[in-house]
């Protein structure tokens, strides 16, 4: 099948004789059934059971804010209550849209309703499934037919599912109710199923122990009930609106909640059987299965130059060929796949001029692009107006022709990854926060502003000014003489390298200072073109200076720096830089380093002082005069030099690098102190230097360090603060609590800098303190000192906490003291004066004595009321106010804030750095527009400063929440008068920019998206058409439908819902069409019906039926993310595994060198992620984090949710003592292990093929050791083979049955088959577990979803292929050790064990060469002659159809990354990889070696001679570029064995599916069998056994 596929490499001459025949008088016979319109209908369906519609709507309304979810309860329960008659499933559902809409705006209406019938909340409900199943299964109160439903899977038959794994994936399996009913209570000691229950746990709660049981994790999704208070104990009820049992607990809970005698919980679960307990509209979305929306249905054009159809299902009638042809022109002749030159030339112009004349050119473009083959003859003809041909010309001087580009709100949208949920989530977000700007009176052109605004971009440079005196360097490039010899020509450095070479410039370009005690001699010796320095710090004092708030008291600090011997480190570096240079300097700490290694230190320890005194003297002895040691004696007794010492200290403390420890500082950037760190840093900053020294803005005049410090430095650093590349600050939007009126913010009274009261605050800081500790009155403190000395545009809010404090505490006092200051005086002069010398007051007094005093709280309030009088504040109104407040009232107010973290240390400083980050990358634009603000609307008494200030940090704080791009694009300089299709509408708040080739794929899906868009919201859209133009072949050659839910999909007579379909009406009967979905992302899907082949659609051969069914179903979501070292590389080869709370263990993967790629399958529900057993676990630990959108860094924990899946981002680190071992042990290393240790396994990754066996394998066959003999029901005995395979389309279906019986009968081995199921016919995978039963092998079908990263192919065919070779080391289980590949026409006529256990010599994949002797396809060898020659060099062309692959070897290896490097470098020239699955191995074979297997085990009729056949192990149908020889043909006649191999596969498909095969078929079939084609060929065409 391989070998033949064509290549550009080879000059084919070929004649072609048309012959017309014309009968006279003939009668053609043909069926009217034929003539009749023939349609497609498409369906997606989700794997899980439907879900309640009701639900779905409150899981809508809890996005905009929690409280809608509550008050959407409140109000349907009313709704019941009025016994509304709503007869039918669309009565139900408008009801439902209209009760929700009611809470919301009219753009916000649109999305809720577009939404709610778009399922897009289903997921949700999944989730709480698993949930209500993992509650019962803790109280062991599940039935025993739903007990596998809780753990996660399908309970199947083993005895019909021939090996057939269980679905294990599915953890939201719907349970049932305990002892059937509908509602239970989870309290976590307790599961309560009546509300007499509830009730009595009521009355005895007080007397229970809470802490004797687990309370139930709660999560962030979650809807708890607003009234309940934090500490309440907990309460979930699971159950469904709807339901009495519902109603009833509700009331019960709701009350108690309010009362705070519990923390009320709902998940919304409808549980098994209990649909018809609902009310009707309660169980609408149930009782259906789940029809999804959001993707799109291709029909293409087939090219059938080699006839690729299953004859077994044709039942065309008897005529001849040529009258066949003639018909089949007739019926096609309204569909065009070819035109000539000169009607192409123009098509795209055409399409664009007749889009925008139109009078909706939406739809135009809609029915252009869905149903072009079609419409192309009718297009081709129009007369084109040269306006329309000049302005799109004129346009693509700016954009390429044929790009595409789509701009929502002025972010750029990937229109290859947009699908309708993204899009959907889009426009709410965008949509939401217009509402919310709404409710601040902000006019509508200038909310319009806001949404513009671009994010912070995630390119910008942020870099520490280090720049002082206390940075000590060790050379200067510009000057040292060791560097004269070098070249001082700055363009240098735009001249080619290869990567990772470094330039040798005479400048001080790469500024590398350390903060580390440590040596950086040797690569200044090796005259690296760095420019070196170093920071020196004591440990003592900087400890000090943390404890103290960043004070320093040089007396009290003292006796710690004296024992400190970093501090005599500094001083006696600073001696020897003086006295004797700053390379003595230098060789000084490169000697305490040597003596550290020698003793035996590992370096995390500080040097001991003898080392210290050791280096000293060996550094000093041959210079120094006088004896070193009086010397080293009288410096540490004088205590020489302690104050700049003292100073460097303190400057590493007040950059905040005392934070991050020892690091480098390139050129102000943060790097890990490592040699690969400054090798990283290197390469990253030479790339922004040349972008600067191409443009002219960095020549050899200029200070590069000066320059780029100037420009982006900053004056500390924080890494809570500065966060890395790879992690992004998490923000929350303020939104809902300023909008709130009680919510906790609304109490919050602000302080301000000394005379700015009035004044507009930009910045807002809100600081959440722990009274009773003194870390937090010391953050309080530094708040302070921040408004008193660093801040003219911030205001200050504080949140008081702990919620736990005790009613007598002084700290309420505290609370209140301050609270009457901020709230009454906050406009006096010296007000923050008196706000520290209180906090120092309550410190000294209170939380430095423990316990409190008998006196403390009478105490206090004399003091506090003192120290007001002394400041001129009125002493009565605080002495009244702190003996009569209400506690409890106090008590309340802090029960709303949640528990305090003092993990982190801030100081003024870092409020600072955080104001000037804040203001510069997000604030500053929102105040420019504030600022110009026409408030028209508001009373002029209202604008106050508060209210403006309030207004900023809103907007602000709420922009920064959208997932959004950085980039944007200027399409208004593109020309929109001819050839653009605008809409304004100045009302609203969405805008659309887009360029697109209406003839793309692309443009197929973004048209139908746009269509969907207005039909629901109004956007203001401006869309520049932008066609290829003079074309060479026609650009589309499909119909589309993209799938969008609407009201129709409800029924109108009953409660039944049908879910959205693609139908294509009218469609050409005798054109081959090929079914492909254009899903999500994040979508795996695979067709569960379909009769017809779908890979080779003819509809004409439908019979009677009318229209040809296909439904699919969402296999599983893609769970993707990249993982990497921290600050270093990917950690190529970690094995990663992913389960459930109760199964931890159920898929698994390893890390790509590529980007640290990884994925794995998942379904709605809460999975944890965790590194496998084994050496990954035994390096590494793992930090999680996914910018705050489902996992938590402490669970592990990743939420699903959605139908968008999750992009997860994982840093991992080396455990202490590790740090220099390596994951992947290369082969030279394994080797000496192995000789080393006699018991060591020759498996890098043998702990997790033992452990993973067991739980990944099939059937049981396959937890046992692969490399020990079992024996199965079949009788097969030894070691099993795996052979994989993949198959798409009926007739290779059929050849797979062929080869699997084949390989049965030449082996007595277990054999297992591994078929890639993306392709895979609902009738084979019906088939194929009966089969592995009845023929005694066993089964598993695997997937891959095609990275996004990775350079996609169009073609089904080349995507089939590219799937043979790409993924080979991940799309296995990591158990699995070797297989062998063998493709679906191939015939087996040997024992594949041979071929399994034979020794390919330590490469990770072996391949046969193809062989020569057929000397007739000479000419079609193209890899003898040209590229292919001179590329091989000597190294023989292998055939992919046949190929073991030793995974162990290839993993470890890491050949799959590098082959994805050759692809993605290859793949984008549409000239290379023709034959992409045999071209990429040999292409890379030099660096990823094959192993040649013997010319014997595979051999073909296309390239292999007669005379070899007879030894032929396997045999191959290779397509024939020569004859074109159709496939079936081809094998009846190649084959001996074929026809009765096929017979036998064909009969038990039959017996299988319940069907007959044709009785004339079956004949001749049997004819064949009785008198098979023989193999021996005539003796002249013998050749030597040398060309064997």
């Amino acid at each position: 099948m391989e070998g033949s596929r064509g290549s550009g490499m080879r000059i084919v001459v070929v004649i072609l004789v048309v012959l017309l025949g014309i009968c006279c008088g003939g009668v053609i016979l043909v069926s009217g059934e034929s003539h009749r319109p023939k349609n497609v209908q498409v369906a997606v369906r989700a794997k899980w059971e439907g879900t309640p519609l009701l639900l779905e709507a409150g899981e809508l309304l809890s996005r905009e804010r929690k409280n809608l979810f509550w008050e959407f309860i409140e109000a349907w329960l009313k709704i019941e209550g009025d016994n509304i008659d709503l007869s039918s499933a669309r009565g139900c559902i408008s009801k439902i849209v209209e009760s929700g809409s009611s809470f919301l705006g009219d753009d916000l209406a649109s999305i809720f309703e577009f939404s709610l019938i778009l399922r897009s909340a289903s997921p949700r409900l999944v989730l709480y499934r698993q949930l209500a199943g993992e509650s019962l299964s803790s109280f062991s109160l599940t039935d025993d037919n739903t007990s596998n439903a809780v753990e996660g899977e399908i309970i199947e038959n083993n005895g019909d599912n021939g090996g057939r794994k269980n679905d294990r994936m599915l953890v939201g399996m719907n349970p049932i109710g305990p002892g059937g009913t509908c509602c239970w209570v989870d309290t976590g000691g307790s599961l309560f199923t009546e509300v007499a229950e509830i009730l009595s746990w009521f009355q005895r709660r007080k007397s229970l122990d809470e802490a004797s049981f687990q309370l139930p994790e709660l999560f962030d999704f979650d809807h708890v009930y607003y009234g309940s208070k934090f500490s309440s104990p907990v309460a979930i009820l699971y159950g469904a609106l709807g339901t009495d049992c519902f109603r009833e607990f509700h009331t019960i809970l709701v009350k108690a909640a309010d009362q705070g005698m519990v923390k009320y919980v709902i998940r919304p679960v409808l549980p098994s059987s209990c649909e018809l307990k609902t009310t009707p509209c309660g169980a609408v979305g149930t009782m259906d299965p789940l029809n999804l929306g959001g993707y799109g249905v291709e029909l293409a054009l087939k090219n059938m130059e080699y006839k690729a159809m299953d004859d077994s299902t044709e039942r065309k009638p008897d005529v001849k060929p040529e009258i066949m042809a003639f018909r089949d022109y007739l019926l096609s002749s309204t569909v065009s796949d070819k035109l000539d030159v000169w009607e192409l030339k123009d098509l795209g112009h055409q399409s664009a001029q007749k889009i925008v004349q139109a009078s909706d050119p939406l739809q135009s473009l809609l029915e252009i692009n869905t149903n072009f083959p079609s419409i192309v003859s009718s297009l081709s003809r129009m007369k084109l107006n040269d306006s329309v041909k000049d302005e799109i010309l004129a346009n693509q001087r700016m954009v390429p022709p044929g790009k595409s580009l789509m701009a929502l709100n002025g972010a750029l949208v990937n229109i290859e990854d947009i699908d309708l949920y993204m899009l959907v989530d889009l426009l709410h977000q965008e949509v939401s926060l217009a509402d919310q700007f709404k409710k601040v009176k902000i006019p509508g052109p200038s909310i319009r502003k806001f949404l513009f605004i671009s994010p912070a971009s995630e390119s910008s440079v942020i870099r520490l000014d280090f720049r002082s005196s206390d940075v000590h360097y060790l050379n200067n490039l510009e000057v040292d003489p060791m560097y004269k010899r070098w070249r001082s020509n700055l363009h240098e450095i735009l001249m080619p390298a290869f990567p990772g070479q470094l330039r040798y410039i005479r400048k001080n370009l790469f500024n590398a200072v350390y903060v580390v005690i440590d040596t950086i001699l040797g690569l200044y010796e090796s005259q690296f073109p760095v420019r070196f320095g170093v920071i020196l710090y004591s440990t003592s004092i900087v400890k000090y200076m943390q404890e103290n708030g960043g004070k320093f008291n040089p007396a009290a600090a003292g006796s710690h720096a004296e024992e400190d011997t970093s501090n005599l480190i500094i001083r006696l570096f600073i001696y020897i830089k003086e006295e004797h240079g700053v390379q003595a300097a230098f060789k000084f700490l490169s000697n305490v380093n040597k003596l550290m290694v020698e003793s035996g230190d590992d370096g995390d320890d500080p040097p001991e002082k003898h080392q210290v005194e050791g280096a000293f003297i060996e550094t000093v002895l041959p210079k120094s005069k006088s004896p070193p040691q009086e010397l080293l004696l009288k410096l540490e007794n004088e205590k020489t030099f302690m104050e700049l010492a003292q100073q460097s200290s303190m400057f590493i403390f007040k950059l905040g690098l005392s934070k991050r420890g020892c690091c480098l500082l390139m050129n102000g950037l943060i790097y890990d102190s490592s040699e690969e760190a400054l090798t990283s840093a290197i390469n990253e900053e030479t790339s922004r230097i040349q972008e600067q020294v191409y443009y002219g803005q960095i020549d050899s005049d200029v200070d590069v360090l000066d320059k780029f410090l100037s420009e982006s430095g900053i004056s500390r650093y924080n890494p809570q603060i500065i966060t890395s590349g790879k992690v992004k600050p998490t923000f929350l939007s303020l939104s809902d609590l300023i909008l709130d009126k009680e919510s906790v913010l609304k109490e919050v009274c602000y302080l301000h800098s000394p005379g700015t009261v009035d004044d507009l605050k930009p910045v807002t800081h809100l600081l959440a303190v722990d009274v009773t500790s003194k870390k937090g009155i010391a953050l309080l403190q530094e708040g302070i000192q921040y408004l008193k000395e660093l801040s003219q545009r911030a205001r200050l809010g504080v949140l008081y906490g702990p919620s736990s404090i005790e009613a007598a505490s002084p700290g309420l006092h505290f609370v209140k003291a301050f609270q009457i200051t901020a709230s009454k005086y906050s406009h006096k002069k010296e007000i923050l004066t008196f706000l520290d010398e209180l906090c120092s007051i309550y410190v000294k007094s209170f939380l430095q004595t423990s316990p409190f005093p008998v006196e403390g709280v009478e105490a206090f309030v004399d003091k506090v009321a003192e120290l007001a009088e002394s400041y001129g504040l009125p002493s009565n109104v605080y002495r009244s106010a702190l003996v009569e407040f209400s506690v409890v009232d106090m008590m309340n107010y802090l029960n709303k804030l949640i528990q305090l973290d003092e993990n982190s240390t801030f100081i003024s400083h870092d409020l600072h750095l955080l104001e000037l980050l804040e203001f510069n990358q997000r604030i500053k634009h929102v105040v420019d527009i504030i600022e110009d603000v026409s408030w028209d609307d508001m009373d002029p008494d209202s604008l106050t400063s508060e209210f403006l200030s309030d207004v900023v940090l809103l907007v602000s704080s709420s922009l920064n929440t959208r997932e959004r791009s950085a980039e944007g694009a200027r399409f208004e300089v593109l020309h929109a008068k001819y050839s653009a299709v605008v809409r304004n509408f100045e009302n609203s708040t969405i805008h659309l920019d887009a360029v697109i080739d209406p003839l793309s794929s692309s443009g197929q899906k973004v048209a139908s998206l746009l269509h969907v868009l207005t039909k629901y919201i109004q956007p203001s859209m401006r869309i520049v058409l932008n066609p290829l133009s003079s074309l060479v072949d026609l650009p589309l050659k499909s119909y589309y439908r993209y799938v969008t839910p609407s009201m129709d999909d409800f029924s109108s007579n009953d409660y039944a819902v049908n879910g959205p379909k693609a139908f294509f009406a009218n469609m050409p009967l005798s054109k081959t069409l090929t079914m492909n979905l254009d899903v999500p992302e994040p979508w795996l899907v695979e067709p569960v019906v379909a009769v017809h082949d779908l890979d080779n659609i003819l509809l004409e051969n439908l019979g009677e039926t009318r229209t040809l069914q296909a439904i699919f179903q969402l296999e599983a979501l893609v769970l993707t993310g990249h993982c990497f070292e921290k600050d270093h590389d990917p950690a190529q080869g970690l094995q990663i595994i992913l389960g459930t709370k109760n199964t931890p263990h159920l898929v698994d993967t390893l890390v790509m060198a590529n980007l640290g790629y990884w994925q794995m399958k998942v379904s709605p529900g809460i999975w944890h992620l965790q590194l496998a057993p084994g050496r990954s676990s035994e390096l590494y630990s793992l930090n999680i984090d996914d910018d705050g959108s489902g996992v938590s860094s402490l669970s592990n924990c990743i939420i699903i949710n959605d139908l968008r899946g999750k992009k997860v981002h994982l840093e991992v680190v080396k455990k202490k003592g590790k740090e220099h071992e390596k994951l992947l042990i290369s082969n030279d290393d394994d080797n000496l292990a192995n000789e080393g240790d006699p018991q060591s396994e020759t498996s890098w990754n043998k702990n997790i093929l033992k452990w993973a066996s067991g739980i990944i394998g099939g059937s049981q066959q396959s937890k046992n050791s692969e490399n020990s003999p079992v024996e199965n029901v079949a009788g097969r005995q030894g070691k099993p083979i795996n052979i994989f395979s993949i198959a798409s389309g009926h007739l290779y279906e059929r050849f797979t049955k062929i080869m699997i019986l084949s390989v049965l009968r030449n082996t007595q081995r277990p054999v297992k088959f591994w078929f890639i199921k993306n392709y895979l016919s609902p009738q084979f995978k019906d088939v194929i577990p009966k089969m592995a039963k009845e023929y005694g092998f066993d089964y598993e079908l695997i997937t891959y979803k095609w990275p996004t990263w990775l350079h996609k192919q169009k073609e089904k065919q080349r995507i089939i292929w590219a799937y043979k070779i790409l993924f080979l080391d991940v799309i296995f289980p990591l158990s699995l050790e070797k297989v062998i590949f063998v493709d679906a026409d191939q015939v087996v006529r040997a024992d594949m064990g041979e071929l399994y256990d034979m020794d390919i010599k330590g490469r990770p994949y072996a391949y046969t060469p193809f062989c020569d002797n057929n000397k007739d396809m000479d000419g079609y060898r193209f890899w003898r002659q040209g590229f292919w020659k001179e590329h091989l060099r000597g190294k023989p062309y292998h055939i992919s159809a046949l190929y073991v692959v030793d995974l162990v070897k290839f993993r470890q290896t890491a050949a799959g990354d590098t082959l994805r490097v050759f692809y993605e470098t290859l793949s984008k020239d549409p000239n290379s990889l023709s034959n992409l699955d045999q071209d990429l191995p040999n292409y890379a074979q030099h660096t990823v070696p094959i192993f040649s297997l013997p010319q014997e085990w595979l051999w073909c009729e296309s390239w292999c001679g007669n005379s070899t056949k007879q030894k032929a192990r396997t045999i191959d149908l290779c397509n024939n570029p020569m004859t074109k020889e159709p496939k079936l043909q081809g094998a009846k006649r190649i084959v001996s064995e074929w026809t009765e191999l096929d017979l036998e596969a064909r009969q038990f498909t039959a017996r299988i599916l319940g069907e007959e095969l044709d009785q004339a078929e079956l004949a001749v079939s049997s004819k064949q069998v009785e008198n098979p084609i023989q193999d021996t060929a005539p003796k002249d065409e013998f050749e030597a056994k040398d060309e064997l």
